[in-house]
């Protein structure tokens, strides 16, 4: 029971990571019509739709303090964190923001730590943080002959708060799934204010909210792929995984994210793939691994009991 109980949120964190890792292509498609704000905007309520014709049951939190935890988790993992990283992307190198976010493993294990129970720091955990951080920095210079880190303190800021950022959301969801409410009921509450958190930064934004674009079916599927798959299913798979697993041991999964984008971007994309970039896998894949044994998150009983498969 134990073992199938973790395996099954190993198998939710890898689903998620991999979808999410295809995320950039489909991205990067969207770009050429919408801004990165239309996107942001528009795959989330695809998502909260998506969510609530799912499963519509209303939510009613027991206390006031259950609510400030989904308007933060909204707050951090929806609203900050992707405006940050797109605002980063536009002072900074991709390269440089793909090797910053992926430091937020190593913020949600120390954050874990403190403000978690039966999340404690091993030594497995830093050497394969460490071992993970030369091989995405690898992959970041997939394709590129000399390797030439530029840092820019703007943009480099924001990813690095970024990163902060999705690891105070990781802690959140891991408090958050011991309410003992649905995960989709949660995840479309973070939605609403994700969402919600979102139109004071619009005016910030150059918008047009045209729709045209939609009737090419490129860029149709592709918003439904972020809106449905990468959004409405995968916060939900993620908060499955954070459940099982605990914050630190989900996270690490995220050291996963440029190996799949590497290997999209190369069957989709025909991008190049070079043997500094294989190797940067390799160690990805090593760190991912020598994480992955450190010693099991003390179990939350009570949440195994009153869990809800989503």
């Amino acid at each position: 029971m134990s073992g199938e109980y973790r395996l099954t949120g190993h198998l939710a964190a890898a689903f998620t990571i991999f979808i999410w890792g295809i995320t950039f292509v489909s991205t990067k498609i969207l770009l050429d019509v919408f801004s990165p704000i239309e996107i942001l905007v528009f795959r989330f309520v695809i998502g909260y739709l998506a969510l609530t014709l799912v499963y519509p049951r209303r939510m009613g939190l027991r206390s006031w303090a259950e609510e400030r935890l989904m308007m933060a988790a909204g707050l951090c993992g929806v609203t900050l964190y992707f405006l940050l990283e797109n605002i980063a992307l536009t002072y900074t190198y991709a390269s440089n923001v793909g090797v910053i976010i992926s430091i937020a493993p190593f913020f949600t294990a120390i954050l874990a730590h403190f403000f978690l129970d039966g999340e404690k720091l091993s030594l497995n955990f830093f050497i394969g943080f460490l071992a993970a951080i030369i091989g995405i920095f690898l992959i970041s210079f997939n394709g590129i002959g000399i390797m030439v880190l530029q840092l820019n303190p703007i943009g480099d800021l924001l990813a690095l708060l970024a990163a902060g950022v999705w690891a105070v959301y990781s802690v959140l969801t891991r408090k958050i799934s011991g309410l003992g409410y649905h995960s989709i009921q949660t995840t479309r509450r973070i939605f609403f204010y994700g969402l919600l958190f979102m139109l004071p930064a619009l005016p910030f934004f150059d918008v047009n909210w045209s729709l045209k674009p939609l009737t090419q079916p490129v860029y149709f599927f592709n918003l439904l792929f972020l809106g449905l798959l990468a959004s409405a299913l995968c916060f939900v798979t993620w908060s499955l995984a954070v459940k099982r697993l605990g914050a630190t041991k989900t996270t690490v999964y995220i050291y996963l994210v440029p190996v799949i984008t590497v290997a999209t971007s190369v069957l989709i994309l025909k991008e190049r793939l070079t043997g500094l970039a294989v190797l940067g896998i390799g160690l990805t894949l090593l760190g991912l691994i020598i994480s992955e044994k450190q010693s099991a998150p003390g179990k939350n009983r009570m949440t195994e009991k009153t869990e809800k498969i989503s």
